[in-house]
């Protein structure tokens, strides 16, 4: 009998260090092409079970920190205080680029506006242009929406678009950057920000200039890759390097040119 159970137990070790159980959470940007490379990963290897949730750059990295993921997806660099975070946990943390994003600025489709520059941006989402006849458009009031604070979205559009002024007060703020998308497409005077893979019909994607309305350029996957159109930004990974040996193959997987053919096909840049 207790030869049977001794087998019973080997035969349990062997099947759990052979599965590559992974949990992967955080940016909304990132999480359509992430669980896209897990689907092919874990279609490749039968073991593999992965698991990915969004939530938002912020999220994910917090649940890094706290141990309830493997892998953070964040559409932004780690800030100094959650390095600092991590430090007093003494957590050694990696960071991998995985690819790039091109935030596109949305409207209603029924917009007749098509360029817009960048301080015109940054003046709708600071709140000093109120109505779309103030930058060219109908005399209609401008609707903002925006992503919450703990996106990484958020964060970055702050700083590439706004010059790190702070976004008006009572700007609308979704939760996932679908509720954007649905929001602008039923919302006459709408406008909101999204990453290039969420772009669909149902929204006008703006052409952008950031050299005061001399050269407006279209955000699509041709301008980000060649660096013309210019909200673009890093996609990131980051996770404890103890635990480096134990995600390698996948994080192996989406740099390798496979994993990359991946980025592009759902509407990223490849980080090479």
């Amino acid at each position: 009998m207790k030869k049977t159970i001794f087998l019973v137990v080997m035969m349990l070790g062997i099947a759990t260090t052979s599965t590559f159980a992974q949990r992967i959470k955080g940016s909304d940007t990132c999480l359509p092409l992430t669980q896209k490379e897990a689907e092919k990963f874990m279609a490749k290897n039968k073991t593999a079970k992965i698991t990915v949730t969004g939530g938002g750059s912020g999220v994910g990295l917090s649940a890094l920190k706290e141990g309830t993921t493997e892998i953070a997806m964040s559409s932004r660099k780690m800030k100094f205080t959650e390095k600092i975070k991590f430090q007093e946990e003494k957590k050694e943390i990696k960071e991998v680029v995985i690819g790039y994003d091109a935030l596109a600025v949305v409207v209603h489709p029924s917009n007749k506006i098509n360029n817009l520059t960048r301080e015109q941006l940054e003046g709708i989402f600071t709140g000093k242009i109120k109505n779309w006849k103030e930058v060219g458009g109908a005399d209609m009031k401008i609707v903002a929406y925006s992503r919450e604070t703990s996106s990484g979205t958020y964060e970055f559009f702050k700083e590439s678009v706004l010059k790190n002024k702070n976004y008006m007060n009572g700007i609308l703020s979704m939760p996932a950057t679908g509720a954007i998308i649905q929001s602008v497409s039923q919302t006459k005077g709408a406008i909101g920000y999204v990453g290039l893979a969420y772009l669909n019909h149902e929204v006008k994607a703006l052409h952008v200039s950031y050299d005061g309305g001399k050269t407006a350029i279209e955000p699509s996957i041709a301008n980000a890759m060649n660096r013309s159109y210019p909200i673009v930004r890093p996609l990131f990974y980051y996770y404890e390097t103890k635990k480096e040996t134990q995600i390698k193959s996948f994080i192996d997987y989406v740099l390798s040119a496979e994993g990359q053919a991946i980025v592009k096909e759902v509407g990223y840049i490849p980080a090479k």
